[in-house]
């Protein structure tokens, strides 16, 4: 069987960070992640992914993650069932994190939140503009192989 999630998106909120019993480290976080699809009115519509961290991984993510940033998370797609305080089953599907890495570089992250700034908070993926490159085309000089 294969259960492999690569996701890449948006933190909608800072990551929570909690404790086990045995005192082992969870964090949870959502990742907004917009769809290559525009929806029938022409806006674009955007999935919100729950994510959690176990152990080292949920202390790097508490640590070193914030609102708004980007995140690229690899793990595995989850399911799990209780009863609220009514007593009715509830599900829910959560990926699984085995590793969580930066999306973007610092200076990226900085001149997203300079353009976003005056904007609304709450208004979620679709006002980050996607960074711009760091990368550019090498002269043609530079394709010669020196043997």
């Amino acid at each position: 069987m294969l259960n492999k999630a690569i996701l890449m998106g948006r933190l909608t909120r800072d990551p929570e960070l909690r404790h086990t019993q045995s005192n082992m480290a969870v964090c949870s976080f959502r990742l907004a992640i917009g769809r290559d699809l525009k929806g029938p009115n022409g806006e674009r519509q955007t999935d919100f992914i729950d994510c959690v961290a176990w152990g080292k991984q949920a202390e790097f993510v508490v640590q070193w993650f914030t609102k708004g940033m980007m995140a690229i998370v690899v793990g595995r797609v989850q399911s799990r069932q209780w009863q609220d305080q009514n007593g009715n089953n509830r599900t829910a599907i959560e990926v699984n994190c085995d590793e969580v890495t930066f999306g973007e570089t610092k200076k990226a992250r900085d001149a997203n939140r300079q353009d976003v700034s005056g904007m609304p908070q709450d208004i979620g993926y679709a006002a980050v503009k996607p960074p711009e490159s760091d990368f550019h085309e090498l002269p043609k000089d530079d394709w010669d192989v020196p043997f």
